[in-house]
């Protein structure tokens, strides 16, 4: 008899344990399918990448952010790819880099007390930073940033007018220490690196920053301003990216973009 005991025993421990995964399993997609309901809210995620084409640490980052970029199309998920210069000492002058985005970089290292900077790097919405491959980091910081309601709010119209493009704007709700940046995305291209670590590579990027501008928001926050057209500029492979950032602390109050479609006024 002992042996059927046994048995009866391990059958129903067994058929517990099966009712207890289904109601893991339930409980799990009723929280996904929860979590998906905020992510639909009206925050955003702006990520910053600090990359290089001479850092062989950096081509994962590019392809990360060039998925989450893919499979967020739809949200307000807003990436920024600076091309810092420091590495253009050290056998390959990146294309894309500027002395302008390095010094952006090391601002976010006295805002967020780092000790130094490093590529690739990832900041999202001027609070958070990690190294720009790690995935989780990334999947959770934007999850965070579409779930939490901002306090300011920005929306853009930008128009081709001959040599410069003319862009509108109008931010509300923005702190008396905050700055308008508009930078000039192109959304995606390829080089062919011959030398330095990724010598003999053809490495892909997506949103480009090519021309960064700021000014100080004046009162009602309303207001328009003309920048120059950066080399290879065309309407329908850039865009404008623009936020409103606290020059004291770095964090990211309000964002949005606009192509350059002639009937859009995008909050997007």
């Amino acid at each position: 008899m002992k042996p059927i005991k046994i048995f009866a025993i391990t059958a129903g421990f067994a058929i517990a344990v099966m009712i207890l995964a289904s109601f893991i399993n339930h409980r799990d997609k009723a929280l996904v399918k929860k979590d998906n309901l905020k992510v639909d809210g009206k925050g955003f995620a702006v990520v910053e990448l600090f990359t290089s084409e001479g850092c062989s640490s950096c081509p994962p980052a590019d392809a990360l952010v060039a998925r989450i970029q893919k499979e967020d199309k739809d949200k307000q998920v807003y990436i920024l790819a600076f091309h810092v210069d420091y590495w253009n000492r050290l056998g390959w002058k990146d294309v894309f880099s500027s002395a302008e985005y390095s010094k952006r970089q090391n601002e976010y290292a006295n805002w967020l007390k780092l000790k130094s900077v490093y590529t690739p790097q990832i900041v999202v919405n001027g609070k958070k930073e990690f190294v720009g491959s790690e995935e989780g980091n990334l999947r959770n910081a934007i999850t965070t940033g579409l779930q939490t309601a901002p306090t300011s709010t920005l929306t853009l119209n930008a128009q081709k007018d001959q040599g410069k493009l003319t862009v509108q704007y109008h931010a509300s709700g923005a702190e008396k220490n905050a700055s308008l940046f508009l930078a000039v995305v192109q959304k995606a291209a390829q080089t062919k690196v011959e030398r330095g670590e990724n010598g003999g590579h053809t490495l892909s990027h997506v949103q480009i920053v090519r021309k960064i501008q700021s000014l100080p928001l004046g009162a009602g926050g309303n207001g328009n301003t003309a920048i120059a057209l950066p080399d290879g500029f065309n309407t329908q492979d850039w865009e404008i990216i623009g936020f409103v950032q606290n020059k004291t602390n770095g964090v990211i109050l309000a964002a949005a973009k606009s192509d350059f479609s002639p009937a859009v006024n995008a909050n997007k």
